[in-house]
């Protein structure tokens, strides 16, 4: 409904004059306009994340599927949305909800079928919206036909050379050939049964990694790459970007205290160089489609300078900032993430991403309702039963002012599913019920992702909430969850839905992604900053502040008591005179 225009030459001038500063002379040849059109419509573009076994079920099984994606596209066209990222859909076993693929060119019957998903990509596109799907490349399933093979096949054989096997350390193979532990708890290998080897997962048992010093893995993913893009998909999320590559060895690291290493973002096995001649040969895959294919990396990198590495003008032309999702409600904190991701990306010609929530990740709502952040800034810490729980309305206040001042940022924007609804996470959600691979491998200690991945509520009234015909839904949905569903919003003119659909036309009428930052001093709590024709201002401290006199006031993220007071955990677009 309210598609972005591409951007103005003058910008890809900028852009090829900043990057012929960077690498000299032979780029500085390149004409402007080519360089702008690798990556324009990504350039600032409000991306929606669909997880689709929770977004709409359109059979009534209880999982979501394409026909209930297709089913809701104009919600999705009516919210304003620019492109639609797709988390998997592959024939999966579902031991990691889809993130361990059988076979990356089937859809899996679960979800519907090729010819739903090739429907889906049409009707999106003839509303103008992209489609940008999940490529899980790291790993496979252990019932993709590949590692069935390398389990039939002897050590040293080819069909082993796709993974990483070793032999096991101990006289008789007994231990594990390194300390590795797994993100998602316990050891990072599992033996062959009756053998020595073990296999490499860095995530679930289930999820073996692929050996990427394989020719064979390479080329094979170049043909995957080619599959969809033939079929029309406009680009890939590109899942564990930084674990492709491990350090020849597998050397021990270098103490060994269960999930916290794993989850460390150094290592032998995060974020080597050799992962970025495997991005460049994708990207020369990619610039070979027309309309303008992109890579987006979530990579999760510290010093936060190496994610820059991603997004070089031959790689990828977005990478997630989950500096920004982890930031704590600080006007300070905000200030120094938003400055250094700018102009961190701003070294290298790309545009600066902005993300609050996703499918691993406790949602802003919940997340900002915490007294202390803590850990729970972090991905795959859930909040559950036992665990402090958050105060819903200072939540949903936070999220509402954070939304105001994140689409007002220069550069692309992603939502994920349902923060447009203000969607808390579901944080009683009791563990019989926890599917979460991470919950089940540390027996609960580590709550896990389920609480954000909860079936969206459609209807207040009626079964599932609406999410389906019936009333299954593949994990619980929590009473609250009436409140938010969208037809009780639709109504409301001052409901989290249509206050982001303000937002959203707002952003595309004042050209907000394509703007320049520029700050304002209002005081210690308050951000200010302008953007084009508007100023932009968030009050995260607890008292109210003022506001400039004679402000023509836009949008509020709150109603204004009075005119010339911005109240606390609240945001404003402002029209500037």
């Amino acid at each position: 409904m309210f598609r972005r225009k591409f951007l103005a030459t003058t910008l890809a001038t900028a852009v090829a004059l900043s990057l012929s500063s960077l690498y000299g002379s032979a780029y500085a040849a390149a004409d402007a306009t080519t360089v702008q059109s690798d990556e324009n419509w990504a350039r600032n573009s409000v991306i929606y994340q669909i997880y689709p076994r929770s977004f709409a079920d359109g059979d009534g099984n209880g999982i979501g599927d394409m026909s209930g994606v297709i089913s809701r596209l104009p919600y999705l066209d009516k919210l304003g949305v620019d492109a639609l990222w797709l988390s998997p859909f592959y024939k999966s076993p579902q031991a990691d909800a889809g993130y361990d693929v059988a076979d990356y060119r089937v859809v899996d019957p679960m979800f519907g079928s090729t010819e739903e998903f090739e429907r889906l990509l049409k009707e999106a596109h003839a509303r103008g919206m992209k489609v940008i799907v999940d490529l899980v490349p790291n790993h496979t399933s252990d019932e993709h036909a590949w590692f069935q093979a390398a389990l039939k096949s002897p050590p040293g054989s080819p069909e082993r050379a796709r993974y990483i096997f070793r032999d096991g350390r101990g006289e008789n193979g007994e231990l594990p050939p390194n300390n590795w532990p797994s993100v998602f708890g316990k050891a990072a290998w599992d033996r062959v049964p009756g053998e020595k080897q073990w296999y490499l997962h860095l995530f679930d048992s289930k999820q073996p990694d692929l050996n990427w010093d394989n020719p064979e893995v390479r080329a094979e993913f170049e043909k995957v790459l080619r599959f969809w893009l033939d079929r029309g998909v406009d680009g890939f999320r590109v899942d564990v970007a930084h674990g492709l590559i491990k350090e020849k060895g597998l050397a021990d690291l270098p103490i060994e205290e269960g999930r916290e290493n794993a989850g460390a973002l150094v290592g032998p096995m995060w974020d080597q160089d050799g992962v970025h001649e495997i991005y460049r040969s994708w990207r020369k895959v990619l610039d070979q489609y027309p309309g303008k294919r992109i890579m987006v990396a979530e990579a999760w990198v510290t010093p936060r300078e190496r994610l820059t590495h991603y997004i070089r003008p031959d790689e990828m032309q977005q990478a997630f900032n989950f500096d920004y999702l982890m930031t704590k409600w600080d006007a300070g904190a905000f200030k120094e993430v938003i400055d250094s991701s700018m102009a961190l990306t701003a070294t290298v010609g790309a545009p600066t991403t902005w993300v609050t929530s996703n499918h691993d990740t406790v949602r802003a709502p919940s997340r900002y309702g915490l007294k202390e952040l803590g850990k729970h800034a972090l991905p795959g810490n859930g909040i559950g039963p036992a665990t402090a729980q958050p105060d819903e309305a200072l939540g949903l206040r936070r999220a509402r002012a954070l939304a105001m001042l994140t689409l007002a940022l220069p550069g692309s924007t992603y939502i994920y599913q349902g923060e447009e609804l203000g969607l808390p996470e579901h944080t009683t959600m009791e563990g019989q019920y926890r599917q979460d691979p991470m919950f089940l491998r540390t027996k609960g200690e580590e709550v896990g992702r389920d609480g954000c991945r909860v079936p969206l509520p459609w209807k207040a009234d009626a079964p599932s909430f609406g999410f389906g015909p019936g009333d299954k839904t593949w994990l619980p949905q929590p009473a609250s969850y009436a409140r938010y569903a969208v037809d009780r919003q639709e109504g409301a003119a001052d409901s989290t839905l249509n206050l982001y659909r303000k937002i959203l036309e707002l952003r595309h009428d004042h050209k907000l992604g394509d703007g320049q930052l520029q700050w304002a001093d209002a005081g210690k709590d308050v951000l200010a900053f302008d953007n084009g024709d508007l100023r932009v201002l968030i009050n995260m401290g607890a008292q109210a502040a003022a506001l400039p006199a004679g402000s023509q006031v836009l949008l509020s993220s709150e109603p204004l008591a009075a005119p010339d007071r911005l109240p606390a955990n609240t945001a404003v677009w402002l029209k500037r005179t």
